[in-house]
């Protein structure tokens, strides 16, 4: 069954093991999908929405007064009332996408589809592709968490393949490291065909750990598994260059990677996610998502987050926060309640471990031999966190409770006094816990 809106193509798709068409639900490919007002006409008296044609509501400020405005109408928001709101958005947003495909390195916005976040993107394609009941995902725990509840909302089986975990994170240990065992993954899908789709996040959270290129590979080439693999690159602009999966995507019709413009564009609040793949993966989004998923504010923000300008930016501030991470690690290291960093450090945080507490009475040569071989204690570091939080103002992400990150503590790398105070919080809680 052909693809709805999508040309026909006398390419053959790679790898040749994979079918695109059964990877989608029958009910999926037979959708109609809810024909917007805007997909046809965008220009003219629009008559056709039933939208309020006197415009929004909200009270402007004016030359000679600023009574009966809003409080909530700052300044930075007054521009925002000079967009089309009382309009529907535009349905495909074409613009934003031409922007992400060239800066992606893709040869065009067929190639791109955007959502409310990235889970909204996480969600989609569960739905389109995994049966209820009778079907499942992979995942690789520790790992980013809504693809479990976007699973079980969706009533879809789960199958875990555990990180492989390496090192010893206690003092003066090595560091802790994590890596995606392709055998077991494989193995996985040998036992279970019923597996549609495979999650890997990388950089990990909470790992910050990168899946190498040639890992991704293996998997997407691997012939007995028949669905997709999906790429969360939510971190990806703080890794190290040329890292992405986006450049197998001409290669394969089995990929699709997830981006967002939360992290390293710093627009967690406006909620755009995006996923690159071959065009019949993103003409069954499209086909499937919500009318106007996308507002009219939101694009307006991406559109600009998105021009040369603010990409060189971006870039800017993320070489700052490289820089920040490394001192910030530095800086944990020197806490002898702290063990070795856990995970990789190819993401905008640190994960590390908190140990337990030393005995101050023994000698200082009993003391480097405790330091050798001290446990992580997980109950220590919730009691770290919860008095970080609660009496000292600094929030980081307790973890310990995820596979491998026992006694974790996960600190996002934050601004230069941001971090010179998480540090010394964590040396003052960790004297009295």
């Amino acid at each position: 069954m052909p693809i709805l809106g999508l040309p026909q193509s006398s390419t053959p798709l790679k790898p040749a093991h994979f079918d695109v068409e059964k990877v989608f639900r029958p009910n999926i490919l037979a959708l109609h999908p809810y024909r917007c007002a805007r997909d046809d006409y965008k220009e003219g008296i629009l008559l056709d929405a039933n939208e309020n044609a006197l415009g929004h509501s909200i009270a402007r400020p004016s030359s000679s007064s600023h009574s009966n405005v809003p409080d909530e109408l700052t300044p930075d928001l007054i521009q925002t009332l000079d967009l089309d709101l009382h309009r529907y958005p535009d349905p495909s947003h074409d613009d934003i996408k031409s922007r992400l495909a060239s800066l992606r390195g893709l040869p065009n916005p067929a190639h791109v589809f955007l959502g409310v976040g990235s889970d909204e993107v996480i969600d989609l394609l569960m739905r389109v592709c995994v049966a209820p009941e009778r079907e499942k995902i992979l995942i690789t725990p520790p790992t980013y968490g809504m693809y479990s509840v976007c699973a079980q909302v969706n009533d879809i089986g789960v199958v875990k393949v555990p990180l492989e975990f390496s090192g010893d994170a206690g003092e003066g240990g090595e560091k802790g490291r994590f890596s995606l065992r392709v055998d077991e993954v494989k193995k996985a899908i040998d036992a279970d065909p019923s597996i549609k789709l495979i999650f890997l996040c990388s950089p990990g959270n909470p790992t910050g750990t990168l899946i190498p290129l040639s890992s991704i590979r293996a998997i997407l080439d691997y012939e007995k598994f028949k669905g997709i693999v999906i790429v969360d690159e939510a971190y990806i602009d703080f890794s190290e260059p040329n890292a992405s999966a986006v450049s197998l995507v001409k290669d394969y019709a089995n990929l699709c990677v997830m981006q967002t413009l939360s992290k390293s564009f710093g627009l967690a609040a406006i909620r755009l996610g995006i996923a690159f793949a071959q065009p019949p993966i993103i003409q069954i989004l499209t086909n499937t998502k919500a009318p106007y998923n996308i507002s009219t504010p939101t694009a307006h923000l991406a559109l600009a987050a998105l021009s040369p300008a603010s990409v060189s930016s971006m870039r800017t501030k993320i070489s700052t926060l490289k820089s920040s991470r490394t001192a910030l690690l530095q800086a944990l290291s020197a806490i002898h309640d702290i063990g070795a960093s856990i995970g990789g450090n190819d993401a905008n945080f640190v994960m590390v471990p908190i140990l337990a507490k030393q005995d101050d009475t023994l000698s200082k040569d009993s003391l480097k031999e405790v330091n050798r071989t001290r446990e992580i204690d997980n109950t220590r570091a919730q009691k770290v966190y919860k008095s970080l939080a609660e009496q000292n103002g600094v929030v980081v992400r307790f973890r310990g409770n995820e596979p491998g990150c026992l006694g974790c503590l996960r600190i996002t790398v934050g601004t230069e006094e941001e971090n010179r105070t998480v540090v010394q919080r964590l040396k003052e809680v960790l004297r009295v816990l």
